[in-house]
């Protein structure tokens, strides 16, 4: 079974997509139509922008998304089994399994990023990759902070997780999470404190975006951030979506069960390759585990 994936902030890159607009028409269009949804041409920036331009959270989010959608939109035979995105890239799976037009989508992310960035400047925190410790080591670690946030953000494979919480809060878990044995605490060049309460703000504003938007019924299950689990439901696909921004995004969990469910070969669809990294050292204890 083919599983297509999709992956989030942080794959942008200058020069993202310039091929893809030069060489096929059909896609040509589709990134006019976001230049035309948008009010700006993001594609100005994604083709020529500098680093510190791409990585600002309004130009990022829309970037990947745009990327990853017209990327699938013009490969041949696009037939996926199962779809799943790393938390921004949720949005791109959904378009990919036809849950949410392009449109829609692209107009969601973008109200998505100025909403996580707005949240970002009313909660100021951070997030930070710990690396070699056992998730429920780190796990125990975070819920031992209670004067701070702090929280598992993103469970990326076996032995790296990405913590989320308030400056301070960070800084305390770091130290906590070395002295437990992490070969490395490192605090990352992020924004905000994604996937945490702090987020908060983002998420009441996004729902109600969320909720006005139309999900149709998708033509294959998603593979959600929130729960790890085939969804095809559009309400519930909607009610995971909007807790998303203040859940963890569970990506191993997501691997381990596509693979239950029998999927064979991961395509990833957008800028870089972390995901299919990631999807190795996942598949890796898998089979581990099982032999």
């Amino acid at each position: 079974m083919k599983a297509y994936v999709f992956p989030g902030q942080g794959s942008q890159f200058s020069g993202m997509g310039k091929e893809l607009y030069e060489s096929n028409k059909s896609a040509k269009n589709l990134f006019e139509k976001a230049n035309s949804i948008l009010g700006f041409r993001i594609t100005d920036v994604m083709f020529g922008g500098s680093e510190e331009e791409l990585r600002q959270t309004k130009i990022t989010q829309p970037a990947i998304f745009l990327h990853s959608a017209v990327l699938a939109h013009t490969l041949p035979d696009f037939k996926p089994d199962m779809v799943a995105g790393h938390s921004l890239g949720e949005f791109s799976a959904l378009v990919a399994n036809k849950t949410l037009s392009f449109e829609d989508a692209l107009k969601l992310v973008y109200k998505r990023a100025l909403a996580m960035q707005h949240a970002c400047e009313v909660n100021k925190g951070t997030m930070a990759a710990i690396l070699n410790l056992d998730d429920k080591v780190a796990e125990g670690v975070c819920a031992s902070i209670t004067e701070e946030v702090v929280v598992p953000a993103n469970y990326n494979c076996p032995g790296q997780l990405v913590i989320s919480g308030s400056i301070k809060g960070i800084e305390i878990a770091c130290e906590k999470m070395k002295a437990a044995g992490a070969k490395r605490a490192l605090v990352l060049p992020v924004g905000g404190a994604f996937h945490s309460p702090l987020m908060e703000p983002a998420r009441t504003e996004l729902a109600e975006a969320i909720n006005q938007t139309t999900f149709n019924a998708p033509v294959c299950p998603v593979y959600q951030n929130v729960n790890a689990k085939a969804v095809t439901n559009p309400l519930e696909i909607k009610k995971n979506l909007v807790a998303q921004l203040t859940a963890s995004v569970r990506w191993t969990q997501t691997i381990e069960q596509m693979l239950t469910d029998g999927a064979t070969q991961f395509i990833e669809v957008g800028p870089g390759k972390v995901l299919q990294g990631l999807i190795k050292k996942v598949n890796k204890e898998v089979e581990a585990l099982s032999a």
